[in-house]
């Protein structure tokens, strides 16, 4: 079973757009770093997280030494999120974030890494929700006022939901 690490951005989404429980359903583990689940996920999602199966791991002393690295040269980036990206790169896992800095970072690094749209690509190829059911969740996650998912991918996916 693959593991996919978490950033926050991407519980958020799957969140608003109400696939948080379709991708639990993914034949992959969900795993965030435990800094990052108590920091940022468990006052709001916490319980509903655990409940769906969710995987929080701890970093060893070479993922930490790692985490601190990243954030020294990379400032822009939260301690959550070199948390998420030293869990990743450490185990050879992949890394799920909306930000681009992260991303970048990966991709410089060799880390496999997707973003949001990806898991709606999963659920829909897994069969877990219909097309009408992925393209009101797409909707919903881009109408929001803070999402940053690329305007053209998403564009791309609702025509294919709604064909």
């Amino acid at each position: 079973m693959p593991f996919l690490v978490s950033d926050t951005s991407v519980i958020i989404d799957l969140d608003r757009g109400d696939l948080l429980e379709a991708a639990f359903k993914l034949d992959d583990s969900l795993v965030v770093p435990d800094l990052l689940f108590e920091r940022e996920l468990d006052a709001e999602f916490g319980a509903r997280l655990r409940a769906l199966g969710i995987i929080i791991e701890s970093l060893d002393g070479n993922e930490v030494r790692r985490a601190t690295q990243l954030r020294r040269a990379e400032e822009r980036l939260s301690v959550a999120d070199t948390f998420a990206f030293a869990l990743a790169q450490g185990r050879q896992w992949t890394l799920l974030t909306g930000d681009s800095v992260l991303r970048s970072v990966a991709e410089a690094e060799g880390v496999a890494v997707h973003g949001v749209l990806w898991i709606f690509d999963r659920i829909e190829a897994a069969g877990i929700c219909d097309a009408a059911t992925l393209h009101g969740c797409l909707s919903k996650t881009a109408a929001h006022p803070r999402c940053r998912l690329p305007r053209r991918e998403i564009e791309l996916r609702l025509k294919r939901y709604a064909s």
